[in-house]
């Protein structure tokens, strides 16, 4: 295209430091993700991302850049006046925009929904950028945005993101960007809906450290210690390395490598209990759970032993209905469900079951849970009390308190095979309008369905509650064919 040019810089104009700073800036590949530790540069690298790129192709760089709220935009902002002003830009508060003279335009927006990402259909850009990536708890809005990047003019579309370990998307981010490895090309290949044709795509997560920003280390030495009085060791470490194995916000704060145990065979004697979350568009879980009825001494990796208290929850096995996307289900209807369940429990005998309360609902037809039990698998509800009222316990209060145990034991333990619980469950963040729920906008799904199992055997000052012979009643009714609207008014219920 005529007029466009490669990108220089003039004296006083903002160049990225050696590193990650200038891989990031100078990367060709599609899709580039910039994330890790605070303090690492981050912010500057995308906005100098696009003030190069506003050197090079003049009118045809034109940019959005996103963050999840207008209050986290502000800093931004701030920056970009000190970066965007030895370029020659403006911004245009009414606008919300930075113009340069060239007739390039980058525009700042915020996403407090994912929906509103749909405002943006129709619309042309040669940069997208989107700051704190995983505040988006799923990758659907952020995917929208990508459908934006088009360039009539010939300039090189990229989309590019900053981010850090937490959040709600924490989940998704790390699976697509930072699980296939640092400073690697990834090859995506789409097929073209138009002429069948292989699209080849590509991505790259470049890691980002406090150490790779010694400008700041330079002019404020401070930085270091401030943070490091601001959390746990954990905590600071995944500040100051980036460290994407450490959560920062997470719900289950006690979460620990404690909770993780290696498969033994399960007494036979111990009760089991089987819990259910139902999904279908998004995914499904099914957990199996074992109570221990005594001390058990195990072997522990990575060294050593320890004593499962009585009354621990083990879970020892579970399906998860994802099809590997993030949130989506695998779209079995509750028959396929049930075959799945029956072939999986080979014969065990499970003493409890229970599911959330929903699925027992009738909206003109049998309900998932009569669905079920016509296929051979039988569900009570649960209780369904995510935060309790007046001081009461809430299902999310007992699973951390089993989380975290008593006298330092734990009293909730995860076979290291149940590899979906461990993805999920410890990465979950608070709800931001409700902090002491968590946010159901992310893979929640395991942490109810772990929830339903853990209000089935409360810990309180008194023993786990058994199977009354009005709840053994209420099973058997209910397995008989009993209709949903009697067994309502029982009081068992």
């Amino acid at each position: 295209m005529s007029g466009i040019r490669k990108p220089s810089s003039k004296p006083g104009q903002w160049t990225p430091q050696a590193g990650p700073q200038a891989a990031f800036v100078s990367s060709p590949v599609f899709e580039v993700v910039y994330g890790g530790a605070r303090g690492g540069g981050k912010t500057d690298a995308a906005l100098g991302d696009f003030a190069q790129h506003a050197r090079g192709y003049g009118p045809a760089a034109r940019g959005l850049l996103v963050r999840r709220t207008r209050v986290a935009l502000e800093p931004t902002i701030a920056r970009a006046r000190v970066i965007f002003g030895s370029e020659g830009a403006v911004w245009n508060e009414a606008r919300s925009c930075f113009s340069w003279p060239s007739g390039a335009i980058l525009y700042f927006r915020h996403l407090d929904n994912d929906a509103d990402a749909d405002g943006y259909q129709g619309h042309a850009y040669s940069r997208v950028y989107v700051e704190e990536l995983t505040q988006f708890p799923s990758p659907l809005a952020v995917d929208k945005l990508k459908a934006t990047l088009r360039s009539a003019e010939g300039a090189p579309c990229g989309f590019r993101a900053t981010c850090n370990p937490g959040g709600a998307g924490h989940n998704w981010v790390k699976a697509r960007y930072i699980d296939a490895g640092a400073n690697r090309v990834i090859p995506e290949t789409f097929i073209s809906p138009f002429d069948g044709s292989a699209i080849r795509m590509t991505r790259l997560f470049i890691p980002a450290r406090l150490t790779d920003n010694p400008a700041l280390l330079a002019n404020d030495p401070g930085y270091v210690a401030r943070l490091a009085q601001s959390g746990s060791a954990e905590l600071v470490r995944a500040w100051l390395e980036g460290d994407w194995s450490v959560v920062e916000g997470a719900f289950f704060d006690g979460w620990s490598s404690r909770n993780i145990i290696a498969p033994f065979k399960i007494p036979a004697h111990w009760t089991r209990v089987r819990g259910f979350d139902w999904g279908y568009a998004a995914p499904f879980s099914v957990g199996w759970w074992a109570v221990a009825s005594d001390p058990l001494p195990l072997e522990w990796r990575p060294a050593g032993t320890i004593t499962l208290p009585r009354g621990a929850l083990v879970r020892y096995r579970e399906w998860y209905g994802g099809n590997g996307r993030p949130n989506q289900g695998l779209r079995l209807d509750a028959e396929a469900v049930a075959a799945g369940i029956r072939e999986r429990e080979r014969g065990e005998v499970i003493a409890r079951a229970v599911a959330d309360p929903s699925i027992f609902r009738e909206d003109g037809g049998p309900s998932i849970g009569e669905r079920l039990r016509r296929a051979g698998v039988v569900f009570r509800p649960a209780d369904n009390t995510r935060v309790g009222q007046a001081g009461a316990l809430s299902g999310w209060d007992q699973m951390r308190a089993r989380i975290k145990g008593v006298d330092g034991a734990p009293m909730l333990y995860v076979f290291d095979t149940c590899r979906d619980f461990i993805r999920t469950v410890p990465v979950l963040q608070h709800d931001p309008m409700r902090p002491e729920d968590l946010d159901t906008r992310a893979e929640d799904h395991i942490a109810d369905e772990t929830r339903y199992v853990c209000s089935s055997r409360p810990m309180t000052a008194r023993a786990p509650k058994t199977p009354t012979r009005a709840d053994d009643a209420w099973t058997r009714e209910w397995g008989r064919g009993t209709s949903w609207k009697t067994m309502e008014s029982w009081k068992t219920l």
